[in-house]
């Protein structure tokens, strides 16, 4: 599987944060990863990598939500969409705590996330947010 292909299943689980409790998390993983089973382009490393990269970014919340708040003017974490602010929370982890991708790349992506998962304004309010932060 390729590593955008990843990144969209992670975006994906990390989404389902906002609509289930933190106790409700693990069976919603256990659950997210065996409706990958079966599928021909998925292998055991890349159900790995999806889920301990979803465990990292929770464990990152409480900094990345903060790190967000404070650049994203007139927007706080409370008042983005749940679509907007996932891809943001994945983003900004690749940005300050993922060594293995650039900072642009995640930037790039996340704005393609953004035209693919979000709604018209998504892109350019995703790459602002983004923009304030790069190089921080």
């Amino acid at each position: 599987m390729k590593r955008r292909e990843q990144r969209e299943h992670i975006f994906q689980l990390l989404f389902r944060v906002e609509f289930n409790k933190r106790e409700e998390m693990e069976e919603q993983v256990g659950m997210f990863v065996e409706d990958m089973e079966g599928k021909d382009d998925v292998q055991e490393r890349d159900k790995t990598y999806i889920s301990e990269k979803y465990a990292q970014i929770v464990e990152k919340l409480p900094e990345i939500d903060a790190m967000l708040d404070q650049v994203s003017k007139g927007w706080k974490v409370s008042r983005m969409g749940k679509v907007e602010l996932t891809i943001l929370r994945l983003a900004v982890y690749e940005m300050k705590f993922d060594e293995d991708i650039p900072e642009k790349v995640a930037i790039n992506e996340a704005v393609e996330l953004s035209k693919k998962f979000g709604g018209d304004e998504a892109p350019a309010f995703v790459n602002g947010v983004l923009a304030k932060l790069a190089g921080k």
